[in-house]
């Protein structure tokens, strides 16, 4: 199969760890469709001085799908302490540098991708300087993804209508070719207003994906995220995904029904976060396929998809579908 993703934020590099196992088994082609719209930490100190698009989502997707030594691997994800660097990561740095020098973001993606010899391709879903805009259920618009979340949390007011400017920011042309010759389209899991719909908020890509044959999955979150989807259900993620969009339809959703450990429940909870309700039968009666399962890995810091797990299902679902064509 050829296979694409859409997303951005640790959802998307967690999934691809466990796809990339794959290319040359049950996945002929893998590729990523990454969101640029992030403002915040190194990645939004860079986007202000350099006006590039975002760069940190994208060396964690090259990370997560590269074969090469750990010690690069490493050196990619380091984050510099104290100084003028503080904060920022080598592997922001390094693509920004490389966009400097070839003149291009995507030569700097295509260079990254070859030293750290990756099993898949990486592509911006633009190589335009986006900026992400939300309006609240209290009327307030907030610009900047950093921004939306914050506000979300302080005033506990939900999003009702979120966009890019400029508003007819094109993809490169290779997005639109992955996703026109796909088998299966993955979206999630991740934060569903500030890196998975991002990328469809993207003319271009919007259609593509709405014209492509690909099957189409939704990984739907295990916890709620304070600031976008506190309270929402499976069923929620996948309503306020379609809305958010205007696409018409997924075919598969693949929803965690695995409580996490006890201790780390009660960490999350403090911190706003609850388990994502699996309302299976509400989503089936969209049309929708759904495969619910225990889901999130034995990882005590955090509550996450097991990226071998998620791939099995994702696979089984769609070998699945294809049976029955």
């Amino acid at each position: 199969m050829k296979v694409v993703c859409v997303g951005g934020g640790t959802g998307l590099s967690n999934l691809l760890r466990g796809l990339k196992k794959e290319v040359g088994n049950r996945i002929k082609e893998l590729s990523a469709i990454v969101t640029v719209a992030d403002s915040g930490g190194s990645t939004g100190r860079l986007r202000k001085a350099y006006q590039i698009p975002a760069p940190g989502d994208i060396r964690n997707c090259l990370v997560a799908i590269s074969e090469t030594e750990e010690i690069l691997q490493k050196l990619f994800q380091y984050r510099f302490k104290g100084g003028e660097l503080e904060g920022h990561s080598f592997g922001n740095l390094f693509l920004v540098a490389l966009t400097d020098i070839t003149g291009s973001f995507l030569s700097a993606i295509n260079l990254a991708s070859q030293i750290l010899r990756t099993k898949g391709e990486i592509i911006p879903a633009t190589t335009e300087s986006v900026h992400l805009w939300a309006e609240f259920s209290d009327g307030k618009v907030v610009e900047g993804e950093e921004n939306i979340t914050e506000y979300g949390k302080s005033s506990k007011a939900k999003i009702v209508r979120i966009w890019i400017e400029p508003e007819d920011a094109k993809p490169p042309i290779d997005a639109i070719a992955k996703l026109q010759s796909a088998d299966l389209i993955i979206f999630g899991p991740g934060s569903l207003y500030t890196s998975i719909v991002p990328n469809l908020l993207i003319k271009d890509i919007k259609s593509a994906v709405e014209t492509s044959p690909a099957l189409k999955v939704f990984v739907v979150n295990a916890m709620t995220q304070p600031g976008e989807t506190d309270g929402y259900t499976a069923y929620d993620h996948i309503k306020g995904f379609l809305t958010a969009t205007g696409l018409s339809k997924i075919d598969i959703a693949i929803v965690n029904t695995k409580m996490p450990s006890d201790n780390l429940l009660r960490r999350y909870i403090e911190q706003g976060q609850e388990p994502v309700v699996a309302d299976v039968a509400k989503i089936a009666r969209e049309g929708i396929t759904v495969y619910a399962e225990d889901l999130i890995g034995e990882n005590e810091d955090f509550i996450r998809h097991d990226p071998d797990r998620l791939t099995d299902v994702i696979l089984r679902a769609v070998s699945h579908a294809f049976s029955h064509i």
